[in-house]
């Protein structure tokens, strides 16, 4: 995954997957919810972020938390 992007700037992107991504475990029982971990990181603002996703139905959309605040990837 190397084409997450902000506002038409593309973010490098890092794998860095937790202890259930390693084991193939989904973190909710449905694989949906409003803050799903993913295995990627983000530099934004000479920062890494953790992605997130937000899953119901058969669709996501992927984000990150700045400053207490959602922020939609592309």
């Amino acid at each position: 995954m190397n084409n997450l992007s902000l506002n038409g700037v593309e973010l490098e992107t890092i794998e860095s997957p937790l202890w259930f991504h390693l084991k193939g475990l989904m973190q909710t029982a449905t694989g949906y919810g409003s803050k799903l971990t993913t295995q990627y990181k983000v530099k934004y603002n000479n920062r890494l972020y953790r992605v997130y996703c937000h899953c119901f139905s058969n669709c996501g959309s992927l984000y990150i938390i700045v400053k207490n605040n959602r922020v939609f990837l592309n």
